[in-house]
């Protein structure tokens, strides 16, 4: 690409330090200069016990409900530690949040009904309808998550049980890089890929010793819920990704950095 529309651009990446390689290939594709900074880092849940429960007795279950790559990448990590091969599984239907969730579940042998169209909750919502009404559902999830979803399919007399797939903390390592790269000149943008990486990324500005959003730069959300969580900190996006993928958000910093 001749004149690349990214050229000399230094895009803040805050994604977890293991899925961070795809979205920095794509901005320097582009060229930026990615500065990988992970604002979480995925750790076990306190416990297995509710998620290994629920895979060594599936015919509990109807539904399987799985939020993110995570929680997927999870069941198969237990699912072979348990002994339990994917066709243990196989009579449930499958809902997942997000292309990369399914992609995930089918490496686990696992064959996904239901996509929604928007990567979030209320869009998954939409896609069940009344599908899992007085269902027995099983949502695997991060330990701290949204409850609109197991709300409503409560609400629509579902049996919901919910299993900590993992945790998302903090990286100590994170707080130095932070305090160097501010203590600069700013990234020309920061790109957030969920609420999470949105909240402890503010705690690291704050363990840093900055109290307010960066001047002079711009931040770029994969989706509504993560926009909201930076409007809650005070910072308005300068653009959303549409879809609420990798590639959505490529093009929306993009976007924000040629208008």
């Amino acid at each position: 690409m001749s004149n690349p529309p990214l050229a000399g651009r230094r895009i803040l990446v805050t994604r977890a330090r293991h899925q961070a390689g795809q979205l920095s290939i794509e901005l320097k594709k582009l060229g930026a200069e990615p500065i990988e900074v992970p604002a979480i880092e995925i750790v076990p849940p306190e416990s297995f016990t509710a998620l290994d429960a629920a895979l060594r007795d599936p015919q509990q279950f109807d539904w399987l409900i799985v939020t993110s790559a995570n929680a997927a990448r999870a069941i198969r990590e237990r699912c072979a530690t348990l002994g339990i091969a994917p066709a243990g599984l196989s009579h449930l239907k499958i809902a997942a949040i997000g292309a990369p969730t399914a992609r995930a579940l089918g490496e686990a042998g696992l064959s996904v009904s239901i996509t929604p169209k928007q990567y979030v909750a209320e869009s998954l919502l939409d896609s069940l309808g009344q599908q899992a009404a007085n269902a027995r559902v099983l949502i695997v999830r991060a330990a701290v998550a949204r409850d609109i979803i197991p709300d409503t399919l409560t609400q629509q007399g579902a049996r919901v049980t919910i299993a900590d797939a993992y945790r998302t903390v903090i990286p100590q390592g994170s707080i130095s890089k932070i305090a160097e790269l501010f203590a600069g000149p700013p990234p020309d943008a920061a790109t957030f890929t969920s609420s999470s990486t949105v909240t402890n990324f503010f705690a690291l500005l704050c363990a840093a010793g900055f109290n307010d959003p960066p001047d002079g730069a711009l931040a770029i959300s994969i989706g509504p819920i993560t926009s909201q969580t930076l409007r809650d900190h005070g910072w308005e996006p300068a653009e959303e990704a549409d879809p609420h993928d990798i590639g959505g958000l490529v093009t929306a910093t993009v976007r924000a950095l040629t208008q």
